[in-house]
Parts: C-alpha cells; structure tokens; sequence
C-alpha cells in the first residue's frame, strides 16, 4: 500500500480525505455506514457565537448535476457545541475540525476562542462566506479587506492549524488567498458554494425562500479545480480543494492541481460510503501506478 499520510500545516491527516462542513453532521450520523476513524479529518457543521434558525424552508432545491441550499447555518451556538457535541465526537480516532462561522470579525474571533479552549479539536476551518452585518451584507470572503480582517481577528485568539475557506464569488482568488496567507491562514480550503438560483416557472417564483442559495455538487467541479491549481499557484501554505469530489478520480485531479487534501461535500448525501471508497481509490491508483506515496502526484500538473 502507498503511504497516503499528509499534512495540513502541523496537522496530520493519515490521508487526505476529508469531509466537507453541512454534508456530515457531526460524523456521528455517518457512523453507520463508514468507519470514521478512516477518515483523514471530518469537518462538523457551521458553528457561530450564537444559536441560529437559519432560512425559512423552502431551503433546498436540486440542479442539473447539483443542488442549491440555503440552510442558513442553522446550530444552537459555541456553547451548546462544547458541552453537549464535543463530549460525543472528542474520542473519534481522527481529525475533528470545528467549521466557525460569524457576523463581524469580533463573532469569529470568540468563537474560535471558545473552541480553541477544547483540547482534542486540533484545527478549525473558517467560513468566511458569511456577510458582514456591518458593510451592508457583503460577505467578508469576497474582498482582501475583509478576508483579512477576520483572519486576523482569529489568529489573535486561536493557536492551532487555521483553515480558511474561500469563497468563488469574487474575481481573483488567487489575491483572497494570498491576503489570507500575510494575516496567518495555515492553510485555505476551496471552494465554497457558488451563487445559483433556481425557477418554479408554474408559481412564477424562486424555488428557494432567500431567492438564491449555494450551488454545489459535480456541476462546480471544473470551476473548482481551477481555482485550486490558481491558488496553490499562488501561495505557499497548503490548499485543500473541494467542489464537485464524488470519486477518487475527481480526487486525485484535485490533488494533481496542487491540493494537499481534499474535502467530500455533497456526494455524502448519495453515498454515505463515499469517503472511505474516495480514499480506497486513491491507494488503489497509487499502486497501479508504481507509486509509493500520495506527494508524489500532489501539485504533479505545473
């Protein structure tokens, strides 16, 4: 077998698979039907300051090789986090990573305090598609300004591997990452949900209650793999690419682009198996292919 181990910063991940925040829970609701000690890290849902609703429902709606959501963050906070879900997930035999989420940069930087504060949560991974309440909605991730500012807010407070997680909806990628990089990211991950929308032409209305909502799935791949060859082009802290992933074929493009690591998102609501099959095939590959360690095909397309 090829040695599948990497690492994220000072984090390691016995393979590169990893599980992408809102598509598997906590992990305990994949327990049935992947080990997830095999998982190189699981990333639990989006986690704020303060307990969320999220959207009214409609929220969900399905694509042409996708699906757009408008979940809306829904959790019941930080608090309710470390005393109720950490106590279950802190023994998983793999990397926990806590997905925060938040309003302003001060929100961000609490959040992560607390999390900070829980020994067995060895990373977090930062949504910085959240809009800033404070500049008129416009999300913190789609200017260097205000992906930096977040970035730096956190780092003042959090001592551990810091994941930031970009957002598509801007126009140079490669310039958020790099702003990301000079505040103290350890790592980003990308991409987030594309903006989408979609029609009930009989209702004359959008199938979504907020209008517009995240487009994800196999439709965002190409995109996905752009961005993540540009990015890892562009800095020299690890990437870890998502966007599309539903087979070790897609993930091993991921890696060939740059990725040290990859994330699983939608294609867990499919399969619910998809991660454990995802890193199979990558060995798999690897020893058809005469290769005895993953790093040997990560950023092979120059």
């Amino acid at each position: 077998m090829a040695s599948l181990n990497v690492n994220i910063h000072n984090l390691k991940l016995k393979n590169p698979v990893m599980t992408a925040s809102g598509t598997f829970g906590y992990g305990l609701e994949f327990a049935d039907f992947v080990p997830l000690e095999e998982i190189g890290g699981i990333i639990v849902k989006g986690t704020t300051l303060e307990s969320r609703e999220g959207n009214d429902y409609p929220r969900m709606a399905e694509t042409p090789q996708g699906m757009l959501n408008c979940v809306g963050l829904q959790n019941k906070g930080v608090d309710y986090f470390c005393k109720n879900i950490y106590p279950q997930i802190k023994d998983i035999d793999t990397n926990m990573i806590v997905n925060v989420s938040g309003h302003s940069p001060e929100s961000y930087a609490a959040c992560a305090a607390r999390i900070n504060e829980l020994d067995k949560i060895p990373a977090i991974e930062l949504n910085i598609s959240c809009p800033n309440v404070k500049d008129g909605g416009m999300a913190f991730g789609v200017t260097c300004e205000g992906a930096s500012s977040v970035v730096k807010a956190v780092r003042q407070v959090y001592h551990k591997p810091l994941i930031v997680k970009l957002s598509p909806n801007v126009t140079n990628i490669a310039d958020i990452a790099r702003a990301c990089e000079a505040e103290g990211a350890d790592s980003v991950s990308l991409i987030n949900t594309l903006m989408g929308m979609a029609v009930d032409i009989e209702k004359r209305q959008p199938l979504l209650s907020i209008r517009t909502g995240g487009l994800s799935g196999p439709c965002v791949k190409p995109v996905a793999l752009r961005m993540v060859y540009d990015v890892a082009h562009a800095v020299k802290i690890p990437v870890v690419g998502l966007g599309g992933i539903s087979t070790a074929k897609d993930a091993i493009e991921f890696l060939m682009c740059g990725a040290t690591a990859i994330e699983i998102g939608t294609a867990n609501f499919v399969d619910p198996a998809v991660t454990k099959k995802v890193k199979d095939g990558i060995n798999d590959w690897l020893d058809q292919h005469g290769c005895t360690s993953v790093h040997e095909i990560i950023g092979a397309i120059k």
